[in-house]
């Protein structure tokens, strides 16, 4: 029996991936819209029959024309229901912060049913990001839940992706709510950080190395590390502090550097004299050091995103297999490459293939040691396969 209110109604065998609890419901699946609901507005979502399969976000200018607040008809999307969600998410990463981490996710959308949300934490600061038409009418709610869940003293947001233009939505940055330091600091496996919440990557720091950068620092004793975009220098922080004789971290960006520098000088714990900074293209630096004969005991890849969409997977491919291959040209017999991608349209099956291809031209037999994902406090749904972006490998170099 069909619901009251606006819905949205799918065509006949268009419910599978609802039934899966897959949250995302694409325009070619609809057979016709019920109402005239507004942008971000709450729908149900019935299957040709007039079933219920969920309450969902609609957003008219996306291919993705809603997506899944609820799959129980007994559920009210109301500010309850985002309390509530917010207080689950929170809690669930309690454990991740004590007085050697102070920083982490709180709500990493769809996994925490919360589609097109993100929230970080760094210290007393929380930094936001509404990224979908739903998540941008519930905003005001949602912030205000987070911070009676996490007692922070204010909010920034960063809804400024590329990805909100293809839900209507006009980029917006600023303060949202309550009060942020000129300073926002934040510490990780004791290190201290100035984050750029304003104008950093992400929301200023790449938390979801957290797990990562702890298994760097674990391999780094006496090893020389190079550290290719290192961005502001974590894992070169990372690889000081798991006793590395030296670091060598390159960034094409010099902003991103002086910070990298600063984040240094916040830690006198760490050996200052053993890193060097160098503002240099990657790819060209990789050939440079090869052509100069350096080589190192450890090399750490962790490139920005090649391809955010399936569409742009072969073009990424050419220049992972690139940066790796001269990687594995550097490395000593008995060295490790940690190598990473963060992009969507690179599965995990397809970057090992990558790498394996790259060992192969660069004549190095390697072993895969362990597989690296996203820490903990990002968190994959089974239902949600897409929200797997970060993947990466540790080899060791035999030959």
């Amino acid at each position: 029996m069909p619901i009251d209110g606006p819905a949205v109604v799918l065509k006949p065998g268009r419910e599978k991936a609802l039934l899966h609890r897959h949250p995302w419901l694409f325009s070619g699946g609809i057979d016709h819209v019920r109402g005239d609901p507004a942008s971000g507005e709450t729908v149900a979502v019935e299957n040709a029959d007039g079933g219920f399969l969920c309450r969902a976000a609609y957003s008219p200018a996306s291919q993705i024309r809603a997506r899944a607040w609820s799959f129980d008809p007994a559920e009210t999307v109301d500010a309850a229901f985002f309390e509530r969600r917010v207080n689950t998410a929170v809690a669930a990463r309690q454990s991740m912060l004590d007085g050697q981490h102070t920083a982490c996710r709180l709500i990493h959308g769809e996994s925490d049913g919360l589609p097109g949300v993100i929230a970080d934490r760094y210290g007393d600061t929380l930094v936001v990001q509404f990224t979908a038409a739903g998540a941008e009418h519930w905003r005001a709610t949602i912030v205000q839940a987070l911070l009676a869940a996490t007692g922070a003293k204010g909010a920034y947001e960063r809804s400024d992706a590329d990805v909100r233009t293809l839900e209507g939505l006009p980029p917006r940055t600023g303060l949202v709510a309550g009060q942020v330091p000129d300073e926002v600091l934040m510490i990780e496996d004791g290190i201290r950080y100035r984050v750029d919440i304003a104008a950093g990557q992400k929301t200023g720091f790449f938390l979801d190395q957290r797990e990562n950068r702890a298994a760097v620092r674990s391999y780094a004793a006496n090893r020389a590390v190079l550290n290719m975009f290192c961005y502001t220098g974590a894992f070169s922080l990372a690889a000081l502090n798991g006793g590395a004789t030296e670091v060598l971290s390159i960034d094409s960006s010099t902003e991103a550097l002086a910070l990298a520098r600063e984040n240094l000088q916040r830690n006198p714990q760490l050996p200052a004299e053993r890193a060097q900074w160098r503002a240099a293209d990657a790819f060209q630096e990789l050939r440079r050091l090869r052509d100069a004969g350096q080589q190192f005991d450890m090399v750490v890849l962790d490139p920005p995103k090649f391809a955010p969409t399936a569409h742009h997977a072969e073009r990424a491919a050419r220049a992972y297999k690139d940066i790796n291959l001269w990687a594995l040209k550097l490395l000593r017999p008995g060295g490790l490459l940690a190598t990473f991608s963060c992009s969507g349209g690179i599965d995990a099956a397809l970057f090992r293939k990558i790498i394996a291809g790259a060992a192969v031209d660069a004549r190095a037999q390697c072993v895969v040691m362990r597989a690296f994902a996203a820490s903990a406090d990002h968190p994959v749904a089974l239902a949600f396969p897409e929200g797997e972006y970060l993947k990466g490998l540790l080899l060791r170099r035999i030959a």
